[in-house]
This record gives structure tokens, C-alpha cells and sequence, in this order.
């Protein structure tokens, strides 16, 4: 499986570190049976604070160079860490980037200036239009992509989350760091969204032959939706692959018990696992996706899901810059 025949450029610091978690280990023992944590620092890939969208886009912006782009266009939520890291991956190697911000969370000034908002602008992406929740976001970039070729441009679509083949080869790569990883690893577990890093991981690890099981913890859709999500586009993947096996449904493992009220909605289980992973670990999760997701895992170390003898690994996809905008949710 390899990857070097695709389009690529190089924007992260890669391969991430594995890292145990001691302490965050230690404590949670204190109050019962728990396995041996680890994390996987995809918040250190370093392009504008990092993230787990950094891998995603060498490859789409490895395509958009090849295939002539000179304008990145895509769309996220307000405090969206995709947005944040495709206008810096766009600023790093040249091209203009247009955004649209979906207002799919309602919450204070600070929300909706701070955090990833300012650095979008700091980076010089141009936010074309703040469009409602429940807008069909795929087809308003492609409007506008289409306004952009007809006045010369050539746009190059990024999906939101940077989710599609192109994208989840990232995480075919990361799968591959996990599979020759020096410890043996029982299970992976990350925040899901938009399915990308799942679907990658998935393939990837189908593809390696490494059988580590992968569990996702949703921050919008419940369990059934999330799974026909990440198991279509882990098929799609294999395909652009060249891997034509077919993936069996339950491949694709999700524990939804850590949305709460919706995507981006603060939950009390969410603020004690960033308070806590920051004050065992020095680690900063964010309120979106990595606090969600810690938590969800953090619910099943408690009833008691892993052996003491097991080592867990915890993808830790970055977002800390979304903490500025959820400011009065930490009190």
C-alpha cells in the first residue's frame, strides 16, 4: 500500500509522536481498573497551532497544486479547526482561500471573533458568507467555485473537514505510524466528525493487514448515521486505493453517548476530561471534538471496557485554539 504514487505536499510535522500518559493513567486507577493511556499528538503537526486536518490537506492541497488551483475553497463551522489549517495550508504555499462559516452553533460575541475566527483572518482567508445551520454547504462552494472559474480563477473544492479519498489518505499514513508502532495497541479512539480521519484509519489499517480495532466517538451524528458515514467513505478510500475487498459493516466500531446536546454544544462531561487531561498531562483538548471525544472514553474506562494489561491510544486531533471561543463554558 503505497503512497507515494499520489500528489502530495509536504505542510505537517510528521510522524507525529506517540506518547504514554502516565498521570492521566495513575489517576484514573485511583477509582478502579484502567488501561495503559496513550496519545497519539496529531495537535503537533504544526501548521498554524496543528491538528489533524494538517494531514488531510497534503494530500487535497497536493491535488489542488497538480491540478492548477490558485484558490482553495471550503467550509466549516464558525470556530471550524479545518478552516483555520486550510487558510494556513493555502498561505504556505501560495494560493488565495475562501471560506464559508456555517452558523451551525449559537453562542456569544466572543464565539464568534475569538479563537480560530481571528486566526482565519490572520491568515488571510476571505470569508465569502456566514450561511445558517442545515444549509447544503456543498452545493453553495460549488456556486461559488463556478463564479470563481468564470472570472478566470481556478478553483479547487476542499469538502468540509477535508473528508473525501483525497483527504483520508492522511490518515491511511497515520494508520500506517500506528501499525509499526514499538507497543502493541488494543484500541485507537478519536473524536468523528465528517469521518475522514476514521475512514483513513480504517483503510489504512485494513490495508496494513494490522488488526486494531478503531473507535470513534461522534460530536454531531448518532451511532447509526455515523457509521454508514465512515463506512462508505472507508470503502470509497480502499477503492482509490486500489484495494477493491469489501469492508465488512462491523468494522466500523462508534459510542455516540458523548454528544449531549449537539455539535459544539459545551456538556459537563466534556469540561472535566479537558480539566482533567490538562491538569494530569499538561495536554490542552478542545471543547468540539477532542473533549467529547476523551470524554466518551473516559465513560467506558469507568464501566470498566479495558483490562489493566491493555494499551489504549488516544488520537489526539488538536482544536486547542477553539478554547478561546468557549471561554464562559470552563466558568
Amino acid at each position: 500500500m503505497h503512497l507515494a504514487r499520489f500528489a502530495r505536499r509536504t505542510l505537517g510535522h510528521l510522524p507525529t509522536p506517540l506518547e504514554p500518559m502516565p498521570r492521566l493513567t495513575a489517576e484514573l486507577r485511583r477509582h478502579g481498573p484502567a488501561p495503559n493511556l496513550w496519545v497519539k499528538r496529531d495537535d503537533c503537526t504544526g501548521l498554524a497551532t496543528g491538528g489533524n486536518k494538517t494531514r488531510k490537506l497534503e494530500f487535497l492541497v497536493g491535488d489542488a497544486l497538480a491540478r492548477g488551483a490558485d484558490v482553495l475553497v471550503t467550509q466549516g463551522a464558525t470556530q471550524s479547526n479545518h478552516v483555520r489549517q486550510t487558510a494556513a495550508a493555502a498561505a504556505a504555499v501560495g494560493l488565495r482561500c475562501e471560506v464559508f462559516l456555517e452558523a451551525r452553533v449559537q453562542r456569544d460575541e466572543e464565539y464568534e471573533q475569538s479563537g480560530n475566527v481571528l486566526l482565519d483572518d490572520l491568515l488571510g482567508a476571505h470569508v465569502v458568507a456566514r450561511p445558517p445551520v442545515d444549509t447544503d454547504m456543498q452545493a453553495v462552494m460549488d456556486e461559488h467555485a463556478a463564479k470563481l472559474a468564470a472570472d478566470g480563477s481556478t478553483p479547487y473544492v476542499i469538502p468540509g473537514g477535508g473528508s473525501n479519498p483525497v483527504g483520508a489518505l492522511g490518515y491511511v499514513a497515520c494508520a500506517q505510524e500506528l501499525a509499526s508502532a514499538p507497543v502493541r495497541i488494543d484500541q485507537v479512539v478519536h473524536a468523528t466528525g465528517s469521518a475522514g480521519t476514521q475512514s483513513g484509519l480504517v483503510a489504512g489499517l485494513c490495508g496494513s493487514n494490522a488488526r486494531i480495532p478503531v473507535l470513534g466517538i461522534p460530536v454531531k451524528q448518532p451511532a447509526d448515521v455515523q457509521v454508514g458515514t465512515v463506512h462508505e467513505l472507508a470503502e470509497r478510500t480502499l477503492r482509490h486505493l486500489g484495494i477493491d475487498d469489501a469492508l465488512p459493516t462491523d468494522t466500523i466500531e462508534v459510542d455516540d453517548r458523548a454528544i449531549g446536546g449537539g455539535y459544539g454544544v459545551p456538556t459537563d462531561a466534556m469540561v472535566d476530561a479537558v480539566r482533567l487531561v490538562a491538569r494530569t498531562e499538561g495536554l490542552l483538548l478542545d471543547p468540539v471534538y477532542s473533549g467529547k471525544a476523551m470524554a466518551g472514553l473516559l465513560t467506558r474506562i469507568g464501566e470498566g471496557a479495558y483490562g489493566q494489561e491493555e494499551n489504549v491510544v488516544f488520537v489526539h486531533t488538536g482544536g486547542a485554539a477553539g478554547l478561546f471561543g468557549y471561554r464562559s463554558a470552563f466558568g
